[in-house]
């Protein structure tokens, strides 16, 4: 029984109170007023809030807000101002007047999304509906908010109910994606131009080492993502990535001063909403952090609260891109008219009022202040953020905002081509959204207003320059422009302006992490490191760069060579034994001296050609070994010089007959030594088989066999000029090709073979009884032959180059010399110096010597 009657008792209850009724207090506009159809306002007033922090078991106390922004009350007063122009102009939605409701919400995302319900639901009197919580919305369109994240908050809560919203300053491109933010427009540029923006600024100025400071929200973090993805496409590198907020403790921020002050970086890049840089300003003057190059974003580069001498010292010559700049008419003069007796009611006004005079109006609370507020106080008499409209950039795209509100609803309640007319009490917030789409108009300013299919405008700002003028006064210069619309590679141009940088610099300042690596040398990256911090490696050897900070050097051709810079390839010196340097001059005279000695020698042994000594052991074999002598010391002339074909072909193949032919004639000689002395014993008949025949034909012999050797070599495998590359890098050595190594060295083979023979024999002979004794000098010519080619081997594979040639002509020249010194000399001593040794009895030994 008890049970029934508590259950009938909140059943009573429930009956009582409404069927829906909003949780929390109502709020209610702090600016508005009634029309036909309204606007919804949401802007940051104040500019933070205060609160105690709940405990969950009382209701929240109200959040409390800060003190007053005086540029977000000229974009609010901007709103009034377009929506009064349009009620007066009878072109636009004739017979249809448009209201408003303005919203404060601190610079707070709760009570974003709180106004944002308020303004959907019209529940400023706490009570939606008795018989239900679904009625139609109170606004149409939703002009707000100046950040990005309040903006995302808003614009997510009326996405489902197609609601447009409007920004004028939420610049982040998270919002542009039309899946998540169906009803999303703005009248700023999205930051995804901006980024590009600033990444083409700073690669112009050839900043390639920065440090970047971002808000720590959308508006930041998504900025400076962007910034980054393109940067590192440029080779431009980050330093450091500090983030915070307007909200984060001092220490914070204190923590971000300490990054600036350690860091290498000159220029720092800040993606920061004006709040935020007014946190960081005030940190970075009092502890005076100066001379750095700052680039900004649209948001803070030209505020006006900024610009103040003490902004200067560390903000002077900053450059950033900003939005278009433009004139309101009649602005002005509807600025200066808010005024507190106006409305006597409004706390706000007289709050505002109270900012701007530094006073404070007559209250119980405030009887006995010196300041007082008479009501007598005029706003031309000051000059601040809200009367300022040299800088309208912002308050025009709220401007833009409210007439792209209006020509959608004109295109909506127009009647057209005999359609029917829509009745404004049927609108519904879709078809306004549909319309928005569409609308495309130009401002009194000649400013063409459309959105794309992402709500964007097209993208043009421009850049400014914090410099003073000529009455000392800081002003935003515009430097040049960036227009997305134009193809690309011409949408950043400069103006023909002088640009002041930071710490009044008349040059460029330089942030690089490593100076540019001059031509000659490459980029070695720093392990570790960023791309941009780099050391500068020289070229290797017969590498080049000709360019600055090139990642690779360049490999000179076979026949070319780097110089001593590295910087261009020149062809290689060539490198050839040569009748023009001191060693072929040596050699061709050395060569040349044999070669008369020889022919000298020749003469006398003709002219002496019936004395005994020429006569014995066969004049027709000393003649022949005279002549191969002579075609030795010339053949090393052919060595000399610049190799070609024929010179290749005699080269090896000259020396190799030349030379079997001269051991050849000291083979028969010796031969024929040991015979003769054989042939002194009775019996002895050797002579006859080893007469002037026999030995013409074995020195034709021997010397064909070599022919043979020499002409097979010719044919399958000839010597060739090369120009080889292997011993030296910076030079090319002209040489003869061997063609077969092999060849070569059966050639070489033969020669020390018969070499080895006569010496073998001369050896056997050198004790025979005899004053000239002819195989004692050949044994000694022999050993000299052979010791000098024993030694030509290893000397020859180990030298490189022109020297090769010249060990190879040296061995030819003294086994050359040797064998003529050892075997004629004696002979022309006897006939020019001792002629009475000249006779045969003294050649028999029956004489003494």
């Amino acid at each position: 029984m008890l049970l029934m009657l508590t259950t009938l008792l909140i059943h009573l209850t429930w009956a009582e109170e409404p069927l829906c009724r909003p949780l929390g207090r109502p709020d209610k506009p702090l600016l508005e007023k009634n029309g036909d159809i309204i606007i919804g306002g949401i802007f940051t007033i104040h500019s933070s809030t205060t609160g105690v922090k709940p405990t969950f078991r009382i209701m929240p106390e109200a959040l409390k807000c800060k003190s007053i922004i005086l540029r977000e009350i000229q974009f609010a007063q901007t709103m009034i101002f377009a929506i009064e122009e349009i009620n007066n102009d009878k072109e636009i939605i004739p017979g249809v007047s448009l209201g408003y409701k303005i919203y404060d919400v601190c610079s707070n995302i709760h009570l974003s999304i709180k106004a944002t319900m308020a303004l959907t639901n019209g529940a400023e009197d706490g009570l939606i509906n008795e018989k239900s919580c679904t009625r139609p919305s109170t606004v149409y369109t939703i002009i707000g908010q100046t950040s990005s994240s309040p903006t995302i908050a808003i614009s997510t809560t009326v996405g489902p109910f197609r609601i447009p919203v409007i920004s004028h300053l939420a610049s982040c491109a998270c919002l542009s994606n039309r899946h998540e933010f169906p009803s999303f427009f703005r009248t700023v540029p999205s930051d995804y131009y901006q980024s590009r923006a600033l990444v083409q600024l700073v690669k112009y100025f050839g900043w390639t080492w920065v440090g970047t400071i971002r808000s720590d929200d959308d508006y930041g973090n998504s900025g400076i993502s962007t910034f980054l993805q393109v940067a590192q496409k440029e080779g431009i590198c980050v330093e450091y990535l500090e983030a915070f907020t307007r909200n984060d403790p001092r220490e914070k921020v204190l923590k971000v001063i300490d990054v600036i002050r350690l860091s290498t970086a000159k220029v720092i890049v800040a993606f920061l909403p004006q709040g935020e840089m007014v946190i960081l300003l005030q940190e970075m003057v009092q502890q005076n952090i100066t001379g750095y190059q700052w680039v900004g974003s649209e948001s803070w580069i030209t505020a006006k609260n900024l610009a103040t001498e003490d902004g200067y010292k560390i903000l002077g010559g900053s450059v950033g891109f900003a939005i278009m700049n433009a004139m309101i008419p009649g602005l002005k003069e509807f600025l200066l008219r808010l005024h507190p007796l106006e409305d006597p009611t409004s706390t706000f006004v007289k709050e505002f009022w109270e900012t701007v005079f530094n006073c404070t109006f007559y209250s119980q609370e405030t009887k006995n202040v010196s300041n007082a507020c008479t009501g007598y106080e005029s706003l031309r008499d000051v000059t601040n953020s809200y009367t300022d409209v040299s800088e309208l950039r912002i308050s025009n795209n709220v401007y833009k905002a409210i007439y792209a509100v209006a020509h959608s609803l004109h295109n909506l309640l127009s009647c057209k081509d005999k359609e029917v007319c829509k009745n404004m009490t049927k609108i519904e917030p879709w078809e306004v959204l549909h319309n928005i789409k569409k609308v495309n108009f130009t401002t009194k300013n000649r400013d063409n207003v459309y959105f794309d299919e992402n709500g964007d405008p097209v993208a043009r700002y421009e850049l400014v320059n914090w410099q003073h003028n000529k009455e000392g006064k800081i002003e935003f210069v515009t430097v040049g422009q960036y227009d997305a619309s134009l193809p690309e590679g011409k949408q950043f141009s400069m103006n023909n302006v002088k640009i002041v940088w930071t710490a009044e610099m008349t040059t460029v300042p330089k942030s690089v992490c490593s100076e540019n690596c001059s031509p000659g040398t490459r980029k070695g990256i720093r392990k570790g490191k960023p791309i941009c911090c780099f050391d500068c490696i020289p070229c290797a050897e017969g590498e080049i760069s000709h360019t600055i900070d090139t990642t690779e050097c360049i490999k000179c051709p076979l026949d070319y060579w780097s110089n001593s810079e590295r910087t261009q390839c020149i062809l290689k010196d060539i490198e050839f034994l040569s009748y023009g340097e001191i060693m072929g001059i040596l050699m061709a005279i050395f060569s040349l001296s044999g070669a008369c000695l020889t022919a000298a020698t020749a003469l006398i042994f003709f002219h002496y050609r019936n004395t005994p000594i020429v006569k014995a052991n066969n004049s027709e074999l000393s003649f022949l070994l005279l002549f191969s002598l002579l075609l030795s010391f010339l053949c090393s002339l052919i060595f000399i010089g610049e190799p070609s074909n024929w010179s290749c072909v005699l080269r090896h193949t000259a020396f190799g007959i030349s030379f079997v032919l001269c051991i050849s004639c000291v083979l028969g000689k010796t031969i024929v030594v040991l015979v003769a002395f054989r042939a002194t014993i009775p019996g002895s008949n050797i002579m006859k088989w080893f007469g002037p025949a026999q030995q013409r034909l074995c020195v034709s012999a021997f010397t064909l066999i070599q022919v043979l050797i020499c002409s097979v070599w010719l044919i399958l495998f000839p010597p060739f000029p090369n120009k080889n590359t292997k011993y030296y890098k910076d030079r090319i050595i002209l040489e003869c090709d061997l063609g077969s190594t092999t060849a070569f060295y059966t050639v070489l083979g033969y020669i020390g073979f018969l070499s080895i023979v006569c010496f073998i024999l001369a050896f056997l002979g050198r004790k025979l009884p005899d004053n000239f004794n002819e195989a004692k000098y050949i044994t000694f010519s022999m050993l000299i032959f052979c010791a000098v080619w024993i030694t030509f081997i290893p000397a020859y594979i180990s030298s490189p180059g022109k020297y090769t040639v010249a060990v190879e002509i040296f061995a030819i020249l003294a086994s050359s010399f040797g064998l003529f010194f050892c075997i004629f000399a004696p002979k022309c001593y006897i006939i020019l110096i001792k002629p009475d040794r000249n006779t045969k009895k003294h050649l028999m030994g029956k004489l003494p010597s």
